[in-house]
């Protein structure tokens, strides 16, 4: 495991007045990394029966909105 080194005279950006800011390299790498693991549990996972139950609400809805309009 990796050990860091901590610095206890310099509170945590969090500590002063918000959250900590990421650089435009580091956000486009934790995005990078986010969307790989949300595809790969999303390609091996199952959409659960209350999720499919309310898809085929909504396009029932929008069916009968058509039909109406």
């Amino acid at each position: 495991m990796a050990q860091f080194a901590v610095d206890r005279v310099s509170p945590p950006p969090a500590a002063i007045g918000g959250p900590p800011q990421l650089d435009g390299e580091m956000r486009q790498h934790l995005g990078c990394t986010l969307r790989e693991v949300y595809e790969r549990t999303l390609d091996t996972q199952p959409i659960p029966d209350s999720q499919v139950d309310l898809l085929l609400q909504l396009r029932h809805k929008e069916r009968n909105l058509q039909r109406a309009g």
